[in-house]
């Protein structure tokens, strides 16, 4: 079931913090254009680290394997696959996504057909949904986007939710916990609601 829904995730460990501040931004754009929005906070949720037994991978089909962990990444997911618009944030940390991010991720294989001694395959490759990916770096936004592989990391976790990216908010010089939005990163979160809910 697909609607007119605007899922946030936020990876950041900071609540309130850069990228949860860009997401939020997003999110209420979007209520104001009339869609229903919900944000997921990873720090929040009880998310177990995969083992790599890789049973979700093994069954043929489109449709995602199950996890035999029981957290709460079977739920999260279910809510990510019944909705068409994403927000996915995640924080550079040493060259790419933070350690929360990347476990989550890792619990995302079930999204690949892998069966063992093969390549592994993305079982859907039709992308139904959109997404704008959120990133933030101590770094200037463009070495932060030209010398780390987040947004690479980021783009994957996309195209196995099914989402076309649509763009990208960087955040660049982010040297304290709390910072405010510059009114430039506002204006582009702006615009990216309007691309991403677009008719």
């Amino acid at each position: 079931m697909v609607n007119n829904k605007v899922i946030g995730i936020v990876g950041s460990y900071r609540k309130d913090g850069v990228i949860d501040s860009v997401i939020t931004e997003i999110l209420a754009n979007a209520a104001k254009k009339g869609a229903e929005t919900e944000k997921i906070y990873l720090k929040d949720s009880q998310i177990e680290f995969c083992t790599n037994c890789r049973k979700c991978t093994q069954n043929e089909g489109l449709e995602r394997g199950e996890c035999i962990i029981k957290d709460d990444m079977e739920s999260i997911l279910d809510r990510i696959d019944s909705s068409n618009y994403l927000v996915i944030g995640a924080p550079v940390n040493f060259g790419n996504i933070n350690a929360l991010t990347q476990k989550f991720v890792e619990r995302c294989v079930g999204y690949a057909y892998w069966p063992w001694g093969e390549i592994p395959k993305i079982r859907n490759k039709i992308k139904t949904k959109k997404a704008i990916l959120v990133s933030a770096s101590a770094a200037p936004a463009w070495m932060g986007r030209m010398l780390t592989r987040t947004i690479d990391s980021l783009k994957t976790l996309a195209d196995l939710f099914g989402a076309k990216t649509i763009g990208v908010i960087w955040v660049g010089l982010v040297n304290k916990e709390q910072m405010q939005l510059s009114e430039k990163t506002i204006q582009k979160a702006k615009r990216l609601t309007e691309k991403l809910i677009a008719a």
